[in-house]
């Protein structure tokens, strides 16, 4: 029994909790990106949040035999986190997307991020603090998301263009350009081998003659289609 204890710590029954606790906190917001097909989903968001609450456990608890044993050893249980915190971000920074003008991937990196730090929270032990974070988080993800695609509905405007693979986005961006139109974001979907849709998100504007401005893009070599997307 005395090496049983040896073997696994005195403080083993927290530090299980704690990680359980990391573990079911991170997976809830990592599933809640995994139903929207984000590149990091469940399992991304429960290895960093369970990671980064195990890096907080050795912070408090790892050196506690060096310490009893050596008395001018100086014990700073944020040295570990500081650098987790810091260290986080080049995972994050692997599920931004950069496709043109198109940034994708933002709001993973934001989540990937917090979810370290709820890690290192659950793993100082700040129950309350973690939970209700993460309702925060999930609030935010789930209803604002919704909110915003209303918000910027009724403040953009989205064309959408069927083309073929050879069309030149220069002369698509000079179309806009000429009638002084502010382009917000350009998205480019692969339909098949031979059509390609071209999403261009602008700025609406009341005195855009859209009828001029179709015909204009439709003259372009290889557009087989423009509409107005809702």
């Amino acid at each position: 029994m005395e090496y049983l204890n040896e073997l696994v710590g005195e403080n083993f029954t927290i530090i299980m909790i704690r990680l359980l606790i990391a573990l079911l906190l991170s997976g809830l917001i990592g599933f809640e990106r995994e139903l929207k097909n984000h590149s990091a989903g469940f399992r991304t968001h429960i290895l960093v949040g369970v990671g980064a609450c195990l890096m907080m456990l050795l912070s408090l608890y790892g050196f506690e035999t060096f310490i009893q044993a050596y008395d001018n050893i100086r014990f700073d249980p944020s040295r570990i986190p500081s650098y987790v915190i810091s260290g986080i971000g080049f995972l994050g920074a692997g599920t931004i997307i950069v496709n043109g003008m198109t940034i994708r991937g933002l709001t993973t990196a934001a989540s990937i991020w917090t979810v370290a730090g709820l890690g290192l929270v659950v793993g100082a032990g700040m129950y309350a603090a973690s939970v209700f974070t993460t309702l925060i988080i999930l609030l935010s993800l789930i209803f604002l998301n919704n909110f915003e695609k209303r918000f910027r509905k009724g403040r953009l405007n989205m064309i959408e263009i069927t083309a073929l693979p050879g069309l030149e986005m220069n002369r698509v961006i000079s179309a806009f350009e000429s009638y002084s139109l502010t382009i917000n974001k350009v998205e480019i979907e692969r339909v098949d081998d031979d059509l390609r849709n071209i999403v261009v998100t602008i700025d609406p504007d009341k005195n855009l003659d859209r009828v001029a401005l179709f015909e204009n893009i439709s003259q372009i070599e290889y557009v087989k289609n423009i509409s107005a997307r809702k």
